[in-house]
C-alpha cells in the first residue's frame, strides 16, 4: 500500500503525518508527502521539526512539490483539507477515485480538515501532531478491518 500525504507546503501537516506513518515502520506500507505549493527542497518548520523529535521520532524531510509521478505511485492520496482534494482532483482528474481528505477517509463523518498550525506557537503544532496521530492510528485499523 502506497500512501501519498498533501498539504499546502510540505512543511507542517504531511511530513507529520509521514513522520507518524513511518515511526509505526508498517511492511507493505510505504508512505510520502508534498505540497500543492511547496518549494522543492524546502525545510519542515521549526515547530514541526520540534514535535517529532520531542517524541523520539527521526525523521529527514526535505520539502516537495505534488508529481505526476507520486500521484501515479500512490494507491491512495490522503489530503489534510477539502481544498487540498478539490485543487488535486483538478490536476488529476484521472485519478480522482484514489482521493480523500484524511479525515474523510478514516472517519467519514464530521469536520474533513485537519487545523493547520502554520505561524502557531509549538503548543498548536503539537495539537496538530496529536490529531495526525489519532487519524494515523484510525487509518491502521480501518487497513487491517479491510
Amino acid at each position: 500500500m502506497n500512501i501519498y500525504f498533501i498539504c499546502t507546503g510540505n512543511t507542517c501537516r504531511s511530513p507529520m503525518a509521514e513522520a507518524l506513518f513511518k515511526s509505526h515502520k508498517k511492511e507493505d506500507m510505504h508512505v510520502r508527502s508534498a505540497g500543492i505549493y511547496a518549494m522543492d527542497g524546502g525545510d519542515i518548520s521549526e515547530n514541526a521539526k520540534h514535535v517529532i523529535r520531542d517524541l523520539g521520532i527521526d525523521y529527514k524531510h526535505l520539502s516537495r512539490q505534488v508529481s505526476n509521478e507520486d500521484v501515479r505511485w500512490a494507491d491512495i492520496i490522503l489530503t489534510m483539507t477539502s481544498a487540498h482534494k478539490q485543487l488535486v482532483m483538478q490536476s488529476y482528474p484521472a485519478v480522482a477515485n484514489k482521493i480523500f481528505t484524511f479525515k474523510e477517509y478514516v472517519r467519514p463523518y464530521g469536520a474533513l480538515d485537519v487545523s493547520d498550525p502554520f505561524g502557531g506557537d509549538v503548543y498548536m503544532y503539537r495539537q496538530t501532531f496529536q490529531e495526525l496521530s489519532i487519524l494515523t492510528t484510525d487509518l491502521f485499523v480501518k487497513f487491517n478491518d479491510e
